[in-house]
């Protein structure tokens, strides 16, 4: 069953206000909002259906809170579907999430059968998802699309970094991957071997009318802050540097902590930084609170380390302590797209980050901030340095990295995108989208849609293929 927190209507989130597009106007333009109206003119009550693991913690969802109503707001029947699952589905689904960022782990047929496959059968045995457009976010609902209760121009949305994927879990979720009409990825280079089908490439984005995201004075940030520090002992007056995202094994906490750590050691006496590490469980991430623990224990209680987990009126205190922030340092060693890196750009606050995945996107060394490779810990902290030091650097870097949030990574930008697709699709534009990645002929199109096997099969069927398979990879 699809579960829905929010409120219950055919088993779906519908925002009960859509969102006022002009609002957008001061970020974007007049012009660039005028685009958009005249792109969503022909797609008035047709239907977006997005589907997803969960209604909060984590990129996507906080994606979807955005952009279900701005598209309503453009007069879009933009709906959101929830799937349902246990706590073992959602570690299967953890183990594909690692298997897809290549770290090697071990699943069987089992977790596969029953953890995975018949939650997704448990899911979709009444409901049935239609739209003129459906998305469905990620490997945990891909496997939806098998059994005949998704209608519509149906895409598979992935945000994970797959450049590296296990072959054995690529392999088993292709069949799935190639039965969509296409498949979306954040950058072009995630695309693996053998899809079958279109490839679209489209950045995901951050929403500046979210809280989280609002501007602020540094007076307004620290009122907000001020019941948190004092309870911490955190002196505002300090240099801080944040770090903000999931207590993820990817998210590289750790190094984090070992490179301010050294940082302490090269500053010259008098100048003592404090590292602020915010993070949030997702209900689709078991493994949060023991990689929480993990990092805990990497602080040694060090009491320039302040750790916290799932605060309240998070939006406000991130967005807040983002604002005040000296630097912001996302080191991931996987990374999808980052969308806290925009988040801090977007505050104006230089990012540390690593050159992997979608956070090289996005910065842009010596421009709006600096990368540098995932455990290099020197390097971390001779860039953290440079920032705490030289406040000509860090205006120039501040103002950039504003510029590029503005430019290519807020919600409009998104949608507009979307838009493409969705007329495309509709045959209401016959250009192909200028997003589209792969250029297959219209044999290759053909040959992806008929000749595979089409989708729902037997049980025994899909047992036996899955056996074939798995014996081919386990020798």
């Amino acid at each position: 069953m699809f579960d829905d927190r929010s409120r219950k209507y055919h088993n779906q989130y519908v925002p009960l206000k859509p969102v006022d597009v002009d609002l957008y106007k001061p970020f974007v333009g007049a012009e660039f909002l005028d685009d958009l109206k005249f792109l969503a003119e022909p797609l008035e009550k047709k239907v977006w259906a997005n589907v997803n693991s969960t209604f909060i913690g984590g990129g996507v969802a906080e994606m979807l809170q955005g952009v279900v109503p701005f598209a309503r707001g453009l007069g879009i029947e933009a709906r959101w579907f929830v799937i349902e699952g246990s706590e073992e589905f959602f570690t299967v689904t953890k183990k594909f999430h690692n298997l897809l960022q290549g770290v090697d782990q071990d699943i069987t047929l089992r977790e596969i059968f029953h953890a995975y496959l018949d939650t997704i059968d448990e899911n979709t045995r009444d409901v049935k998802v239609v739209g003129h457009m459906v998305t469905i976010h990620d490997p945990q609902p891909a496997a939806i699309i098998m059994n005949g209760n998704v209608y519509g121009h149906i895409f598979w949305r992935c945000h994970i970094d797959t450049s590296a994927a296990s072959r054995r879990i690529w392999r088993f979720l292709l069949p799935y991957i190639n039965q969509f009409e296409g498949a979306i990825f954040s950058s072009s280079e995630f695309i693996r071997e053998n899809v079958q089908v279109p490839t679209y490439e489209i950045s995901p984005s951050i929403d500046p009318l979210r809280t989280k995201n609002k501007h602020r004075t540094r007076k307004e940030a620290l009122k907000v802050l001020g019941k948190l520090f004092d309870e911490s002992n955190i002196d505002p007056d300090r240099p801080i540097i944040a770090a903000v995202s999931r207590y993820d094994i990817h998210k590289n906490q750790k190094a984090i902590i070992s490179a301010f750590k050294l940082l302490k050691k090269n500053l010259p006496k008098g100048t003592a930084p404090v590292l602020v590490m915010v993070g949030n469980s997702a209900s689709d991430d078991p493994e949060g609170m023991m990689v929480y623990k993990e990092i805990k224990k990497a602080a040694d209680g060090e009491k320039d380390i302040h750790l916290f987990l799932n605060v309240e009126n998070n939006d406000e205190i991130i967005g807040s302590l983002l604002a005040i922030a000296e630097c912001f340092v996302h080191v991931s060693t996987k990374e999808g797209f980052g969308l806290v890196v925009s988040e801090a750009m977007w505050q104006g606050t230089p990012v540390v980050g690593s050159k992997v995945g979608g956070i090289k996107m996005q910065v842009v060394n010596g421009h709006n901030g600096f990368v540098v490779e995932p455990y290099a810990i020197e390097d971390m902290a001779r860039a953290m340095k440079s920032i705490l030091e030289d406040e000509q650097l860090k205006h120039t870097l501040s103002k950039n990295a504003m510029q590029t949030v503005r430019q290519h990574y807020l919600l409009p930008h998104m949608v507009y995108k979307h838009l493409l697709l969705m007329r495309y699709c509709m045959e209401i534009d016959n250009k192909v989208p200028p997003f589209r990645v792969n250029k297959l002929t219209y044999s290759e199109i053909t040959e992806a849609l008929y000749g595979r096997t089409v989708w729902p099969f037997s049980t025994d069927d899909l047992k036996k293929r899955l056996e074939t398979i798995w014996e081919g990879l386990e020798k």
